[in-house]
């Protein structure tokens, strides 16, 4: 995207960070209070694409009434000179994926990723308990700092969670979210859950110890299938590291079937905190 000027609404530009297919994030300060933001402004062909314009306003909507250390705070939604833009809290480190390509000494990982784990289920069990669900977890969708720090981020096509009779009254859902990750139940445009978000959890965590997602295909079409239709495949099999008790839950989290899978993250996250993950876990 080209900036003709070195602000947007109220934000000095500082570098741009990264670009994606149509977004890009720019580090910036806020000239009212002078806090460095992270701005996250649509490129130029998708500036007036109104389907684009939404899911920064629904991404905005989800996330600027969330508070937690493991959740991107949002502070602004607005557009300005014909450009939307998103202003987030800044948090300087790479996705979840990046970090474990990054990291080149074994200790670092086998020390860390625990925690970092634990911080993953806290940031999305909260997101749960304020009603959401989230339908892209995957690593890319995690920021972890130097420090182990951890950011759940993208509420793009976050959905709230129905209850009650809003369960059967709501029709089908829009298909959206990484095949790598899809809940069966995603994949057939079903109502949603928090048990969604638990599978694709699992499915981090496989990719996280095996190094590879659980599932592949030559098509797109072989990939949902095997979400549908194919065995879990063993952790302990990718991974002989991973302690029976967590490869476990990690198998139980892929289950096809809903009902078969922790009810809530907050079980999950029981579990991370009281059950160690490597068979050599030093500390």
């Amino acid at each position: 995207m080209a900036v003709d000027r070195n602000y947007i609404g109220s934000y000095r530009l500082l570098k741009l960070v990264r670009a994606g297919a149509s977004c890009q994030i720019w580090e910036v300060i806020s000239e009212i209070d002078n806090r460095r933001c992270a701005l996250k402004t649509l490129q130029d062909e998708f500036r007036s694409n109104k389907d684009e314009i939404a899911l920064l306003k629904h991404e905005y909507a989800v996330g600027h009434e969330l508070h937690h250390p493991h959740v991107i705070e949002i502070y602004d939604f607005d557009i300005v000179r014909g450009i939307p833009y998103l202003a987030l809290e800044y948090f300087e480190s790479n996705n979840l994926k990046q970090w474990i390509r990054a990291v080149t000494d074994p200790e670092t990982v086998r020390n860390q990723l625990p925690l970092i784990i634990q911080r993953c289920a806290d940031g999305l069990n909260y997101l749960h308990e304020h009603g959401w669900v989230h339908r892209d977890v995957k690593p890319d969708n995690f920021l972890v700092n130097s420090e182990a720090e951890v950011k759940l981020i993208d509420f793009a096509i976050a959905e709230k969670i129905k209850k009650g009779f809003a369960r059967f009254l709501s029709g089908r859902s829009k298909i959206q979210g990484t095949r790598s990750y899809m809940s069966p139940e995603q994949i057939r445009g079903e109502t949603l859950d928090q048990r969604s978000d638990i599978y694709s959890f699992g499915c981090m965590l496989f990719e996280l110890f095996v190094g590879r997602p659980p599932f592949t295909g030559g098509s797109p079409d072989e990939l949902l299938q095997k979400h549908l239709k194919a065995p879990v495949p063993s952790v302990s099999a990718g991974n002989d590291e991973i302690t029976p008790e967590f490869a476990n839950l990690i198998t139980q989290s892929m289950q096809k079937k809903r009902e078969a899978r922790p009810n809530s993250m907050r079980e999950v996250l029981d579990f991370i905190e009281s059950t160690r993950i490597l068979r050599v876990q030093r500390r």
